[in-house]
């Protein structure tokens, strides 16, 4: 396996007891990461927990709490005041229609997808200046680079923290310090598959029939394993990705058809 330089540092890695969170926590696990991992349930949580230490036989400390609020966040920084890797994650805002929106949904969704890890960096990133080593990764969406009308609050909430870090991130680089985004096309979590499901309910046929349609229309001719996904994320924490700042790497396939990304 290939040596990230990374072993023996500590990680925050938000949502992750399940999904793309959960990918990120075992790859850096797997680089000799000591994780935090935080999540809302706490049963779901502590197995995810156990499967990580078991799989990689790293340090896992599990957190249950909401990140969005500020009890949350204080809780998970208590475990882990000093962190070297920060990875944020919140689930996405409910699609619709943005007429039938109101302010406070558009608070949550604002709340959740951009202040939240704001104040996450806030409280993180001046001690990883210090120590002169930080990798913050952002979790995000392919709907920053291409909107989705149905997911309007996720590309507002989303693209705000994308502008915000893009700033940040030439600010604290010279202290080997990154910032960078991965924004995720389809990848077959718990919440793809529960939305082929529910579409393959309402079409009156197979799950696989849903997947197979969906994975056709992909340049890949197939979905995102999670897995891939937490790699990706590994290689933006790595020792060696110092010179990587303020970029925003796609995850989609090859969906979005573009020279230039």
């Amino acid at each position: 396996m290939l040596d990230l330089g990374i072993a023996g540092r500590r990680a925050i890695v938000c949502a992750a007891s399940k999904g793309l969170g959960r990918a990120c926590a075992t790859a850096l696990a797997r680089a000799g990461v000591e994780v935090t991992i935080t999540a809302r349930t706490a049963e779901t949580l502590e197995q995810t927990a156990a499967d990580i230490r078991r799989e990689t036989g790293a340090k896992v400390n599990a957190v249950a709490g909401d990140i969005t609020t500020e009890a949350g966040r204080a809780a998970t920084l208590a475990a882990c005041p000093e962190p070297d890797i920060l990875v944020n994650n919140a689930g996405g805002p409910p699609h619709g229609d943005f007429h039938d929106w109101g302010l406070e949904d558009w608070q949550k969704a604002v709340n959740a997808n951009m202040l939240t890890p704001i104040m996450l960096i806030k409280a993180t990133v001046d001690g990883m200046c210090t120590r002169k080593f930080g990798r913050i990764v952002n979790i995000t969406s392919s709907s920053v680079k291409s909107p989705i009308a149905i997911l309007g609050m996720s590309n507002g909430a989303r693209a705000g923290l994308t502008g915000f870090v893009a700033g940040l991130a030439r600010q604290v680089a010279r202290h080997n310090v990154t910032i960078n985004s991965l924004l995720p096309g389809p990848f077959l979590t718990d919440r793809l598959r529960s939305g082929m499901e529910f579409e393959a309910r309402r079409q009156n046929t197979s799950f696989e029939d849903i997947l197979a349609k969906r994975s056709a229309t992909n340049p890949t001719g197939r979905v995102g394993d999670p897995a891939e996904f937490g790699a990706a994320c590994a290689f933006l924490c790595a020792a060696s990705s110092g010179f990587i700042v303020g970029q925003n790497l796609l995850l989609d396939g090859g969906a979005f058809n573009s020279t230039m990304g």
